[in-house]
């Protein structure tokens, strides 16, 4: 598998692979959700200080700091990068890159908290890079500190494939004191990286390290990531995980279309400023990773090929809970494309109502496994609005997206409407759900009442089933009409394109039908009441074919 190099906070970009020697990435912590860009690794300007004279600490409310740079044999060192942030104190909004080539920076900074970081570049191609970190460093009087590269130990981590080709790798260090947080970081390449840690503890907890590495198999990639939290940067680490420590990630291309080509996936840790590593992926296709469950939760992407007519779409599924020896697949891009409800606790809802204006933003054409695409490919769309029968607006914009004005404040019926038809020919697919809810004016957002019903049959990876059989099509509602809040469901089938449909009842959380013969389609409606009176009726047209 081929794999690529990509940035972690706060965008998500592919990149140039990693050299031997590092290169700096500082972004702030990311958000929860990151757009996918192209780009390269960041690398830092380094500002060449001057010696200054020695000058009493207190008077002007600076001190003077000697920073003296050794390389692996305990010479001076003239390739290095060193990066001073303040932390907390007078000196907490300082930032400097500092260098000179006779390996002694001298400058004069406000007295404060300080974080160090240097990188001592090696002294012949191969030999990896040295990274020391002084996650306490304290200014209240004139100090001198000795970046010693001979005091750093190896960060020795591999996966259990012997013939796997080591790609790239990110170090974090996150810091925190007096309230402030301060964060540095490496990218290196995944073999060779050797750290140290400088000067004194800091405070028990209040420094984070990670490490995540990545590795290109013959069958699968790796993504190795360790998180640390304590008093200290590292120094050194080992971690050689058996197969049975890890847990598998695959991603599933479909090809709906049958087009053909290539797209990629990739996967990175859900927290934290980190990389990722993304592989081309044929459609069909599947890509597998194996990853530590120690770094917490992973993210996972896919972005289909680009077209002159259509751009690549990018789906995320985000904070994936992963166990050593478990599998967990996520197929993209597939059928039935239909509404769905982002699960996560944190989610914003699919529409709000806002004192005087009414926002609906909810995946229309979210793939077979509930993924939302970033540019959902479709012909028409249109939602519309009507308040007690009267029409109130139409907007023809992406599908589920729709922002209304609203003139009367008083509570009153309103039948939302969206739609948006995709595919082509004969059978292309139209996805059309309305929904029937009572609303007034609001002082604060408020969340509007939206249910939506998903089918997820176990389609083929070209978005087919097979045909004259008894198919198990599970059924699942969201939003507040599931579980206790769904006061009535009534699923219909239609094998003809929609001009006749077969009621299907739900037994234990799906339906059966007979699929048609080779070349037919199945369209589904759903037509639901909860418990507090709010109605959706959806149907989804040619939702699949039969093979």
């Amino acid at each position: 598998m081929n794999g690529t190099a990509t940035t972690g906070s706060p965008v998500r970009a592919t990149g140039s692979r990693i050299q031997n020697t590092g290169s700096r990435i500082r972004p702030t912590l990311r958000p929860t959700l990151r757009a996918l860009a192209l780009a390269t690794a960041v690398t830092a300007t380094a500002l060449t200080v001057p010696p200054l004279a020695a000058a009493s600490a207190g008077q002007d409310g600076t001190v003077t700091l000697t920073i003296r740079h050794l390389d692996r044999t305990g010479a001076a060192a003239s390739a290095y990068a060193t990066h001073l942030t303040g932390v907390s104190g007078p000196g907490q909004d300082v930032e400097e890159n500092v260098h000179d080539p006779s390996g002694t920076v001298t400058l004069r900074l406000p007295k404060g908290r300080y974080l160090l970081d240097s990188e001592v570049y090696p002294l012949y191609k191969g030999a990896g890079t040295d990274w020391l970190v002084q996650p306490r460093l304290d200014l209240d009087r004139d100090t001198t500190v000795t970046v010693d590269a001979r005091t750093t130990s190896p960060v020795d981590v591999r996966p259990p494939e012997a013939g796997a080709e080591p790609r790239h790798a990110m170090s974090f260090v996150e810091v925190s004191h007096d309230g402030q947080t301060r964060s540095t970081n490496l990218m290196s390449s995944a073999a060779g990286l050797r750290v140290a840690h400088l000067g004194p503890a800091a405070e028990p907890g209040s420094v984070t390290a990670t490490f995540d590495g990545y590795w290109i198999g013959e069958r699968a990639d790796y993504g190795l990531g360790y998180r640390f939290t304590s008093g200290r940067a590292l120094t050194g680490f080992v971690r050689r995980p058996a197969a049975g420590d890890l847990a598998t990630v695959e991603a599933r291309a479909a090809d709906r279309d049958g087009a053909g080509g290539f797209g990629s996936a990739g996967i990175q840790p859900s927290y934290g400023t980190t990389v990722s590593l993304s592989t081309e992926l044929a459609r069909t296709g599947t890509a597998t990773f194996h990853v530590t469950p120690e770094r917490g939760s992973w993210d996972l992407v896919y972005m289909t090929p680009g077209t002159p007519e259509a751009p690549p779409n990018l789906y995320e599924a985000q904070d994936l809970p992963v166990r050593a020896g478990a599998t967990l697949t996520h197929t993209f891009d597939n059928a039935v494309l239909g509404p769905a409800l982002d699960q996560a606790p944190d989610a914003p809802p699919a529409g709000v109502r806002d004192g005087d204006r009414l926002t609906l933003d909810l995946p229309l054409l979210a793939d077979g496994d509930g993924h939302a695409p970033s540019d959902p490919v479709f012909r028409s769309a249109a939602t519309t609005l009507h308040r007690d029968g009267v029409l109130v607006g139409t907007d023809r914009g992406a599908p589920g997206r729709a922002s209304f004005p609203l003139a009367s404040p008083d509570r009153a019926r309103y039948r939302l409407t969206a739609t948006a038809l995709h595919g082509s020919g004969t059978r292309a697919g139209r996805t059309t759900a309305v929904w029937g809810f009572d609303s007034a004016a609001t002082a604060t957002p408020t969340a509007l009442p939206l249910s939506v019903v998903r089918f997820t049959p176990p389609l083929a990876l070209d978005g087919t089933a097979p045909a004259g059989t008894d198919y198990r099509v599970p059924v699942t509602v969201q939003g507040p009409a599931a579980g206790r809040g769904l006061r009535s469901l009534r699923v219909r089938v239609s094998v003809d394109g929609g001009t006749t449909w077969t009621d299907a009842p739900v037994t234990d959380g799906a339906v059966v039908i007979r699929n048609p013969a080779p070349g037919g389609t199945v369209s589904f409606r759903a037509e639901l009441t909860d418990t507090a009176g709010n109605t959706l009726d959806q149907t989804l047209g040619h939702a699949y074919r039969t093979r």
